[in-house]
């Protein structure tokens, strides 16, 4: 039987997570309410979100004011449209969920606050910095590395829900590519629903707004840095947007201080 690790203990089961029943003058056990209870705030403690995100929601997402500001319109056009997302989760048009824009837009925000939303609903998930996860992968092929770097690709493919955050930020390596290919793939095929972010410019990505230079440098994009095969796989599951092109929140926050 499994106890209850909440700090108070339920006046119902003693904290043993069961009561004992009578029906019919027959006695049994059957699960306490207080399993029920507690079993969200467990899948949030196991999906490792970082302290600094742990308590992003979408009541809590500050978009720029101004309400004939175009930015700040589009940025809460992409805010309902992602709280629709988890909403709607696991039965919207695709079970993934890609965003896009520059550093300092609120992407992870957003992501973290779906991932909340639909583990809030029962749904196992699993946050992952994607450096920190290849890392973690590479360092699993060491005979002598932990238990949970071997466990970090496995994981990576058989969660539930997985939220990738930051894809893109790493050295491009023909290992980085086939591995983040695979794992893309994997859960594209057997329709695991996946949440990403990333900082790179995606010619596809929809959105009101597009930063345009007089003369044009050529960045990077998101099919440069995890292929072309793993991009199409991701346009293929996920519900694509395009974060508007609006001063960094952290930038903005400094000036009010």
């Amino acid at each position: 039987m499994e106890a209850m690790t909440s700090q108070s203990v339920c006046p119902k089961c003693g904290g043993v997570g069961w009561t004992i029943v009578e029906r019919a003058n027959i006695s049994g056990a059957e699960p306490c309410s207080c399993r029920s209870e507690g079993y969200a705030s467990r899948l949030e403690e196991r999906a490792q979100i970082p302290p600094l995100y742990r308590n992003s929601a979408f009541d809590n997402f500050e978009a720029p004011p101004g309400d004939y500001d175009v930015g700040a319109a589009e940025l809460r056009r992409v805010l309902s449209a992602v709280r629709n997302y988890a909403d709607e989760f696991p039965l919207g048009p695709r079970p993934g969920l890609l965003l896009v824009g520059e550093t300092g837009t609120g992407k992870t925000h957003l992501a973290v606050a779906a991932l909340r939303r639909i583990v809030a609903k029962g749904f196992e998930g699993l946050y992952c910095n994607y450096q920190t996860l290849l890392n973690s992968i590479k360092a699993g092929y060491d005979p002598v590395s932990n238990s949970s770097d071997r466990e970090a690709y496995r994981a990576a493919l058989d969660t539930p829900v997985l939220l990738l955050d930051d894809l893109g930020a790493h050295r491009v390596t023909d290992w980085v590519e086939d591995t983040i290919n695979s794992i893309i793939t994997q859960r594209c095929d057997n329709r695991k629903p996946l949440i990403a972010t990333t900082n790179l410019p995606d010619p596809d990505a929809g959105g009101a707004l597009a930063q345009r230079t007089a003369l044009p440098e050529y960045r990077r994009t998101l099919a440069d840095h995890i292929g072309g095969r793993a991009r199409s796989r991701l346009f293929e599951m996920c519900v694509v947007l395009k974060m508007p092109a609006i001063e960094d929140f952290r930038v903005r926050k400094a000036k009010k201080r």
